[in-house]
């Protein structure tokens, strides 16, 4: 029986038994094969109970130290943070608010491990968004913000948003950041970028300030990312729409073709930010193809602080979550991106051309030129990629795609006209280095009504984590096929429940180890998975990390590592190449109802009355010294 069958019978008879429900490795999909000689090392840390309080929590024997917070200089100038007298061009210098994905550059470039490069590098971290209503005194929510918020504050909002690149380093065991590095640097809403690939220029990128359509300042809503293996880094732009004001139907008379652009990501007067007011080119009534130029992979170069980002069209524009990269010498160079939206899709870019390492970082021109494809997932275990190419299929001028331009701003109508399979929120995605599979987190979907075999609840709360399988043997997977087999690695959610609500496990998966809500994922350097959730809240009990092996008998046994303080996910796990040390970014502490900038629910991590909640990077190192989770 394999696990998908396992759980088509249980969610459909209803689950009786109030004990932990486990899969074991025998009942899986027969792609997997259980390899106790070659199996990575057990994890053997002592679990973490489940709670919620106003701290983090890490295993014992760990060390969990704050490394960055909100509001810190890291360029020279920079002032330090003082709550109550912020403003923009300070703000410009310090670390931005709401971190996520992180990713580790070893110093000097080109090192990936050695005693020093493991404890010298560089810290590239996203920004994806900000609460008012906790950065700011006298709003009590969203709304309040909305209604109250002024320029000043909004263009605080535009600088705390982005990406930092710090040059951090350990000494005598604990890390810490330089400030006046000349490899910091801050990306914000007034950094220039270039668009490249398909779109690049295309008539719908083109505004009154840039009549070309190549060029755009800023970007917004930076989730989780990817690195490439020729040093640099891709950030997602996610939930953009958040930032922009107008309805689409306002551009009826004047932009037709926009109408359904912005409906389809349901565009509106959003009470989060209102930049708008303040900034025309934030009004779609104003600029009607502003929002066009976000949504999109953007790529840079950390170890060049003037290094010009880039905006990839080919790879498709959505609200992208993050960006898993497979280069393999003489082959296709693949990407996969998963849209984070309800009932949304997977996506992947294969390249035309062919990753040569010798090349180094000219190897950025094979995102110009590919194919994009959705992923259609078959009840029986198996699916395909369906070609996102304009003149093929229904991607016609008859249903509004007049070039390959429109298929990748459109490519969310597109993937609708092709049939691919709505998901359950797509949130991160990255392949295991060591075997080639590939897992989506899928954190939750509250409107779903029909179900399939890959989305197999109604009014899914808890959300799952899909492993997809290339065609081949581990470590050989042909990520460029067309076709592909898929199985659900953890179905999250309450193992004692005896309702659609009951997770399903790895064998021996104990009281503090199921999880809500999965969000971003990394690996360790043995090809363990560890999750990361948001939302958990709503479970009872604190976001953080869970880690588990995905082979052998203990595949899917999830371990509870680490507890974020109260209202806050945890984000962007991500390791030193040697394993010792794990970066993780805490965002928007102390957001639950009733918590405000006066009043929060938890001052972490300063602790002080004067200073507010602070989203922050933590660094967890292990006592003795040695790798994490062994």
């Amino acid at each position: 029986m394999t696990r998908r069958e396992a759980m088509k019978g249980l969610l459909a008879a209803g689950a009786t038994a109030a004990t932990v429900s486990t899969l074991t490795a025998a009942c899986a999909t027969s792609d997997i094969v259980v390899d106790d000689a070659s199996a990575p090392p057990r994890l053997s840390f002592a679990e973490i109970p489940r709670m919620l309080d106003g701290n983090h929590h890490v295993a014992a024997g760990y060390n969990a130290e704050v490394l960055l917070s909100w509001g810190d200089p890291v360029l020279p100038g920079g002032r330090a943070f003082d709550a109550a007298a912020q403003t923009a061009a300070a703000q410009s210098r310090q670390f931005g608010y709401n971190n996520d994905f992180l990713a580790y550059f070893p110093l000097p470039a080109g090192k990936r491990s050695g005693s020093e490069e493991d404890q010298h590098g560089l810290l590239c971290v996203n920004h994806e968004y900000t609460n008012a209503y906790l950065m700011f005194p006298g709003y009590s929510n969203w709304r309040d913000s909305a209604a109250g918020i002024n320029r000043e504050q909004v263009d605080i909002e535009m600088a705390a948003h982005g990406h930092s690149v710090i040059e951090v380093r350990k000494q005598n065991g604990h890390w810490s950041f330089v400030e006046n590095s000349r490899f910091n640097r801050r990306i914000t809403m007034d950094t220039p970028m270039r668009m490249s690939g398909p779109a690049a220029g295309h008539q719908r990128l083109r505004t009154s300030a840039d009549p070309g359509g190549t060029r755009v300042l800023g970007t917004m809503g930076n989730c989780a990312g990817g690195v490439t293996p020729w040093g640099t880094v891709l950030i997602a732009e996610e939930n953009f729409r958040y930032n922009f004001g107008g309805h689409p139907e306002e551009l009826a008379e004047s932009h037709p073709r926009e109408v359904r652009n912005y409906a389809r990501f349901r565009f509106g007067n959003h009470e989060r930010r209102q930049w708008y007011r303040f900034h025309e080119r934030f009004h779609i009534a104003n600029e009607a193809h502003e929002a066009n130029r976000f949504g999109w992979m953007v790529e840079f170069d950390p170890y060049d602080p003037q290094s010009e980002p880039v905006k990839h069209t080919a790879l498709g524009r959505c609200q992208h979550e993050g960006c898993s990269v497979v280069a393999e010498e003489g082959r296709p160079l693949v990407a996969y991106t998963g849209d984070d939206g309800i009932n949304e899709y997977i996506y992947k870019f294969v390249s035309n051309g062919t990753y040569r390492k010798d090349k180094g970082k000219r190897n950025s021109a094979l995102f110009d030129d590919g194919i994009l494809y959705a992923a259609r997932f078959n009840d029986d275990g198996t699916g395909r990629w369906l070609p996102l190419i304009f003149g093929q299929g229904p991607l016609t001028p008859e249903n509004g795609f007049n070039d390959q331009g429109d298929v990748l701003i459109d490519c969310r109508i597109a993937a609708d006209l092709l049939g691919a399979t709505p998901m359950d929120r797509p949130e991160d995605i990255d392949t295991n280095p060591l075997t080639g599979r590939t897992y989506v987190m899928l954190t939750k979907n509250t409107v779903r009504e029909r179900t399939d075999a890959v989305n197999p609840r109604q009014k899914n709360a808890w959300g799952q984590v899909v492993e997809i399988l290339a065609p081949g043997a581990d470590g050989q997977r042909d990520h460029a096929a067309l076709e592909f087999g898929w199985d659900i690695f953890i179905l999250a959610g309450d193992p004692g429940k005896d309702s659609t609500a009951r997770g399903q496990y790895g064998a021996g998966t104990s009281d503090d180890g199921w999880f809500c809500n999965p969000d971003n994922i990394a690996f360790d350097p043995f090809g363990r998975i560890w999750m990361a959730t948001d939302s958990s809240n709503q479970c009872g009990f604190h976001d953080g990390l869970w880690a588990a092996q995905t082979a052998g008998p203990e595949r899917a046994l999830s371990r509870h590592f680490f507890g974020c303080p109260r209202g806050a996910e945890l984000c962007g796990p991500c390791f030193t190449p040697d394993g010792k040390t794990l970066f993780v970014a805490i965002q928007h502490p102390a957001d639950e109802k009733g918590s405000t900038y006066l009043n929060p629910s938890t001052r972490w991590p300063d602790f002080n009355d004067s200073v507010p909640p602070r989203p922050s990077v933590v660094a967890i190192t292990r006592a003795d010294g040695k790798v994490i989770g062994s």
